[in-house]
C-alpha cells in the first residue's frame, strides 16, 4: 500500500536503501519523475531502469508516473519522446478523436517502457481562472462537467486498451481553488460546487475507472471537520465509496505536500488517511534530505499503530 519516489536514480544501484526495501516487498511500487530520466538516452535508459526495478521486486509492482500531457509531462520531446497536448488545448479543440489519439500515443509509450500506472487524467473543472495549480498549468478540459467527462472517458479507454491503470484526480475537486496544496492548506468550502462530482459519477457508472487520486483540499460542504479530503473518512468513504459506489483503488496525492505535513504530522496523517479510505499512500520524497522518509520508517509507524489499535486491520486488508 506504499508508492515511493526513488530520488535521483537513473540506474539501479543494488546498495540503494529504497530499492532494498523494494526487493523485500515493503513497497507496492515506485513513482518516476523527470529527474529519473537520462537526458541523452531517455527511452533506452528509462526502460532499463524500470526492467531492473521489476526484476528486484519479487512480485509485479506499480511503476507510476504523472503523464497528463502539456505542461505536466515527464517524458519530454527533448529526451526523445513524442509531443503531447494539454487537457486545456484538447478541451478547447473539443475533438474527442484527437483526445483519444494523444492518449493512445501516451499509453502505448508507457506500455513500451514498462510503466503501468498513469496518475491522470485530471477531471477538475476549470472554475477559477486564477487557480495556481490546475488552470495555470492547463490541466483541465474545461468548466463544463459533461465535456470533462467525455474527454476523460476517451483518455481512460485509450489507456485501458494498453492495460495501463489510470487515476482520475483530484477528488472531490480542485478546480475552484485559489491556493496550491503543494505549499499550503487549500480551502474550497465556499467555491466548490456539486457539479464537480459529475465526471466522477459518470466515469464510475461506466465501470472503467481503475483508480482515483484524492486531493488535499479542505471542503466543509462534504466534511465539517475541516480535514483535507485525503484524511477525511466522510469524503473518501461516505461520499466516494457509498454515495458514488466506487469499488476501485484510492491513491493519495503526495503525503509530503505542505497542506498535510505542516498541519497534521507524519504519523497522524498516515492514521487518518488509512482509516479514512486511502488504499495506496504516495510519498514522492521530493524533499530536502532532512525531510525525506524511508519505507522502513513508514512501515514501522503503520505496524505500531495497528498494534496500538489506531489503525484498523480491516482497512489494511481492504487496501490489498
Amino acid at each position: 500500500m506504499l508508492i515511493f519516489g526513488i530520488g535521483d536514480l537513473q540506474k539501479v544501484l543494488e546498495s540503494d536503501s529504497m530499492l532494498e526495501a523494494y526487493s523485500k516487498n515493503y513497497l507496492g511500487g515506485i513513482i518516476l519523475f523527470e529527474k529519473n530520466i537520462n537526458k541523452k538516452r531517455g527511452k533506452h535508459h528509462l526502460k532499463i531502469l524500470i526492467d531492473e526495478v521489476q526484476r528486484i521486486s519479487q512480485i509485479p509492482s506499480f511503476v507510476a508516473i504523472d503523464e497528463e500531457g502539456g505542461k505536466v509531462n515527464r517524458l519530454k520531446p527533448e529526451y526523445g519522446f513524442h509531443q503531447t497536448k494539454s487537457a486545456k488545448y484538447l478541451g478547447q479543440l473539443n475533438n474527442l478523436d484527437s483526445t483519444y489519439h494523444y492518449a493512445k500515443l501516451t499509453s502505448s509509450l508507457l506500455k513500451e517502457l514498462g510503466i503501468n500506472v498513469n496518475f491522470a487524467p485530471t477531471v477538475d473543472l476549470a472554475l477559477n481562472l486564477e487557480n495556481p495549480v490546475i488552470y495555470k498549468y492547463e490541466r483541465s478540459y474545461g468548466k463544463d462537467p459533461e465535456k470533462v467527462y467525455f474527454h476523460a472517458l476517451k483518455f481512460i479507454k485509450a489507456h485501458n486498451e494498453n492495460n495501463i491503470i489510470t487515476a482520475i484526480k483530484h477528488f472531490p475537486g480542485h478546480g475552484s481553488s485559489s491556493t496550491d496544496t503543494h505549499k499550503e492548506v487549500t480551502d474550497v468550502s465556499k467555491s466548490w460546487i456539486i457539479e464537480e462530482l459529475f465526471p466522477y459519477q459518470k466515469l464510475i457508472d461506466e465501470g472503467i475507472v481503475t483508480g482515483i487520486m484524492s486531493s488535499h483540499v479542505v471542503n466543509s460542504q462534504l466534511d465539517d471537520s475541516m480535514l483535507p479530503a485525503t484524511l477525511s473518512k466522510k469524503t473518501l468513504t461516505t461520499i466516494l465509496r457509498e454515495f458514488l459506489s466506487y469499488k476501485g483503488v484510492v491513491f493519495s496525492d503526495d503525503m509530503q505536500m505542505s497542506a498535510i505535513t505542516k498541519h497534521y504530522g507524519l504519523e497522524n496523517s498516515i492514521i487518518l488517511a488509512i482509516n479514512g479510505g486511502i488504499d495506496v499512500l504516495l510519498f514522492s520524497n521530493n524533499q530536502t534530505a532532512k525531510n525525506k522518509v524511508s519505507p522502513d520508517q513508514i512501515i514501522s509507524l503503520i505496524e505500531k499503530n495497528i498494534e496500538d489499535g489506531n489503525i484498523s486491520m480491516l482497512r489494511i486488508n481492504e487496501s490489498f
